[in-house]
């Protein structure tokens, strides 16, 4: 469902049970009510504009005042280096302006919901959001202290962070109290679900992740330029969950365009002929739809209710050999070549030091490593493997060749069905999510925004 794009991070929505078996395309309609504002076919524009005065857009200053609310340069500065951050560092010069003018508008989001949440005397403390700073420093494997000082270090700030966690924490308590004790399901929507979901059994379905934009007649060449810019970013490495977040308009866009497991059939026919044609990992776009253009990444794939070879886990030994500087590529293949040999030899886990120390290698274990975890490339190597059988080995002279042994695997199970609870919880976040976009919409309305 293509809904105005709002901030709330922190509400993961269960897609899997909305979109793949409502049988609704999560594009097939706009969200409408009786205070929908009117489409531009109802403003009675002149055939002709003249615009009156300079043409100046507020947007390019620096400084955004939201009801009396200062949002400073450097906040601005601060936010675009974490987005930055989330590409890798490369964003081109091209890109920063485009990117600016989505920060702004960001931050103006944010603040409304802090200040909404506070004229609702939602409270919340210094201390949660110390403590939910110190878990994301913990998802990145750093202490607070630092990760502060990690984020000076790439032009943002801790301030900055935090300030985005309040604002997330903000929002999702002031929907839980405003929104969340309105919102129902029935028992007979839950069964209904179940039903399609078992009927759905063993079809093919999709992990889809989407950057949707919408275009007018008159603005489709931009849209599409715009698109094609985001796709060329893409290919070079950028995050797409980031782009998403920052230029879908979709209600995805909180996610990272995560639009769950669907199937091709509930996507409008341009996306769903795309799917098809899809490798697991691969972008398309920009797709031409009623409204918009589309960009689709597929995350991965699977049939429904049936046991995916890919979801075994297995218990692996890596040898890795290097090389020194200057290592002649002819000598390399040669060394390489006898190492795979030796390790195509083996007799099962119990010799791998022994065949690592002959060739100067160091091993590593892991355990219960998930199959589609890894690169496509190795999964298909390793689910044709029996337990104490290498790989070929694979990498490169500057990084190392390296070889994978297989110590232990379990299976997958069938997957089971999802309990009632569990599909009344999604589609119970999904009205959240639709309300939440109401809300926020209304928020801007009401907003006394200047800018300096």
């Amino acid at each position: 469902m293509i809904l105005t794009k709002n901030k709330t991070i922190g509400r993961i929505t269960a897609l899997f049970f909305t979109t793949l078996l409502t049988g609704v395309a999560a594009h097939a309609q706009v969200l409408q009510d009786d205070n929908a504002p009117p489409s531009a076919a109802n403003l009675n524009l002149p055939s002709t504009i003249s615009v009156l005065g300079k043409s100046e857009p507020n947007v390019r200053k620096a400084t955004a005042i939201v009801n009396g609310e200062i949002v400073t340069g450097t906040d601005v500065d601060r936010r675009l280096a974490l987005i930055i951050l989330a590409n890798g560092g490369k964003v081109p010069p091209a890109e920063m302006e485009r990117l600016r003018l989505q920060v702004i508008r960001n931050l103006i989001d944010e603040t409304l919901q802090i200040q909404e949440a506070k004229a609702q005397k939602i409270d919340l403390t210094d201390d949660e959001v110390i403590q939910s700073f110190a878990r994301v420093s913990q998802n990145f494997k750093r202490t607070p202290k630092a990760m502060a000082a990690y984020l000076l270090s790439v032009g943002s700030s801790e301030q900055s962070l935090k300030r985005q966690i309040r604002g997330e924490m903000a929002w999702s308590r002031l929907l839980r109290r405003k929104i969340d004790p309105y919102v129902n399901v029935s028992d007979e929507e839950v069964n209904a679900i179940v039903k399609k979901l078992m009927a759905s059994k063993g079809q093919k379905e999709y992990r889809v992740n989407e950057i949707y934009i919408s275009s007018t007649a008159e603005t489709a060449p931009a849209v599409m330029a715009n698109e094609r810019k985001i796709l060329e970013q893409l290919h070079n490495g950028g995050s797409f969950g980031a782009y998403a977040r920052q230029f879908s308009e979709s209600s995805t866009a909180s996610v990272g365009g995560d639009l769950g497991w669907v199937r091709a059939e509930q996507l409008p026919d341009a996306l769903a002929q795309a799917l098809k044609t899809m490798e697991v990992g691969q972008i398309a776009g920009p797709i031409a739809l009623p409204g918009g253009f589309d960009i689709l990444y597929l995350a991965d794939a699977r049939s429904i209710l049936t046991a995916d070879p890919r979801d075994a886990t297995m218990s692996l030994r890596q040898i890795t050999i290097p090389f020194a500087a200057g290592t002649p590529a002819e000598v390399a293949k040669a060394k390489a070549t006898e190492f795979g040999a030796a390790t195509q030899a083996m007799r099962g886990c119990g010799q791998v030091k022994e065949v690592a120390a002959k060739f100067g290698g160091e091993v590593v274990d892991s355990d219960a490593v998930k199959v589609r975890d890894l690169p496509p490339q190795l999964q298909d190597l390793l689910l044709k493997l029996q337990v104490g059988q290498a790989t070929p080995p694979f990498g490169s002279v500057t990084e190392g060749v390296r070889v994978l042994v297989m110590c232990g695997r379990d299976d997958p199970q069938v997957a089971s069905a999802p309990n009632s609870e569990q599909i009344r919880a999604g589609m119970q976040d999904e009205r959240v999510n639709i309300r939440a976009q109401r809300y926020l919409r209304d928020l801007r309305r009401d907003a006394i925004i200047e800018y300096r």
